[in-house]
Formats: structure tokens, C-alpha cells, sequence
């Protein structure tokens, strides 16, 4: 496979390369330099900033306000009567 690097040193990946590391569009790439080799992989994403991003994305307002902002205590509570499990 090759590719050829453009003026501002910009490359395109050979799309037996995008399939095999699964590599979309926003993706973050990282790359390691060993004796004149280069490695290529795929950035895999940070769960909790996939889940801290999803959160941000919808409006929980009315769920903060029915459980005070706490809603495992409230959950725990509406369960057993109390705090505890």
C-alpha cells in the first residue's frame, strides 16, 4: 500500500488501513517511531468522557430536581425506605 504525502504534509489512509483499525471521520490517531518504523493505532475513547458527553447532551433538570441531586439516594430510599441497602 502507499500514499503520498501532500504539501502540507498531509496523508490519506489507504482504505485497507481505515477498515483494518475501524478508523472514522473525528477519529484520533496515535503513532510510535521505532528504529526507522512507524506504528499506527486507533485512539480508543475515554468511557467515562463518552458517557460525561452524552450527559451534557441532555437536559436532566427535572430528574436533579425530584431527587435533590442525588438520585442513587433517592432510588435507594424509594427501594428499602432508607439510605442503605
Amino acid at each position: 500500500m502507499r500514499t503520498t504525502v501532500r504539501r502540507k504534509f498531509q496523508i490519506t489512509l489507504p482504505a485497507a488501513v481505515r477498515r483494518a483499525l475501524r478508523v472514522r471521520p473525528g477519529d484520533r490517531l496515535r503513532f510510535r517511531m521505532d528504529e526507522g518504523r512507524v506504528e499506527v493505532r486507533r485512539v480508543l475513547p475515554n468511557p467515562a468522557d463518552v458517557a460525561r458527553q452524552l450527559l451534557a447532551e441532555r437536559d436532566f433538570q427535572a430528574l436533579q430536581e425530584e431527587t435533590g441531586g442525588n438520585a442513587v439516594r433517592h432510588v435507594r430510599q424509594m427501594r428499602w425506605g432508607d439510605d442503605q441497602p
